[in-house]
């Protein structure tokens, strides 16, 4: 779908968030960005988003950049408007687009994410988790191509954060979604991602990267040998910084 050629991110400070980053993200993959906060992980996934851009490099997209529609984010916060229903708030990307049946495809996520019932609560009425709930309804509706999420489970006790990585998988196989997601959890980069890549401490480059099979048992052997390996490589990364 796209690849990245030599990011680099010089801040006005004189902060280096990036240096020299080259990497592919292929149509379907579920590639998990993981590092330590301050690598720039966050900054990387707004450049792909056209949210921030690159000092130096350039990203290529295989097929074109998708429409703004075509790509959906969903940030550390659920980022909801307070005022509004989570039935207005998940159709608010197809309202902007004037699309006609958007209440409809709004309640239909809704219903996907586990959350028909509570189309008319507003955010204040509604528990954390429920909350991202509706925000990746939101990113989700518009059936994008691509989807960016930034560390959006990280604020959440462990059982709904299992129960949010499982439907997540669900949901993004079911749409055949691009998926780019960034964490500093060891154990949620081996359970979500197909392809895992270690970022090095601020300024952020490309340490190593690891195959992953996504939605193992988390009691599974394979599941275990995959955390072990990426707790060694980050603890080699820390001994060579």
């Amino acid at each position: 779908m796209l690849h990245v050629h030599g990011l680099a991110r010089r801040f006005d400070t004189g902060t280096v968030a990036l240096s020299g980053i080259d990497i592919g993200v292929g149509a379907g993959d579920f590639l998990v960005l993981l590092g330590p906060s301050g690598c720039g992980k966050s900054t990387l996934l707004r450049m792909i988003a056209g949210l921030d851009k690159p000092t130096e490099g350039r990203i290529d997209w295989t097929a074109g950049r998708p429409a703004p529609g075509e790509i959906g984010f969903v940030f550390q916060e659920a980022t909801l408007m307070p005022w509004e229903t989570a039935l207005r708030n998940v159709s608010l990307p197809l309202r902007l687009r004037g699309a006609p049946d958007a209440d409809a495809r709004a309640r239909k996520m809704l219903a996907q994410v586990g959350l028909g019932e509570f189309a008319g609560a507003r955010p204040a009425t509604l528990s954390g988790g429920m909350r991202m709930r509706v925000s990746i309804a939101r990113a989700l509706v518009s059936e994008p191509k691509l989807l960016l999420m930034d560390e959006p489970f990280a604020a959440l006790d462990e059982f709904t954060r299992h129960r949010l990585q499982d439907e997540l998988l669900e949901l993004t196989r079911a749409r055949g979604c691009t998926t780019v997601f960034v964490t500093h959890s060891l154990y949620e980069a081996a359970y979500l991602g197909s392809r895992i890549v270690l970022m090095t401490p601020r300024p952020g480059r490309i340490a190593a990267e690891f195959p992953g099979q996504p939605g193992h048992d988390r009691l599974d052997a394979g599941y275990l040998a995959r955390v072990g390996e990426l707790t060694r490589a980050l603890r080699d990364l820390q001994l060579a910084a």
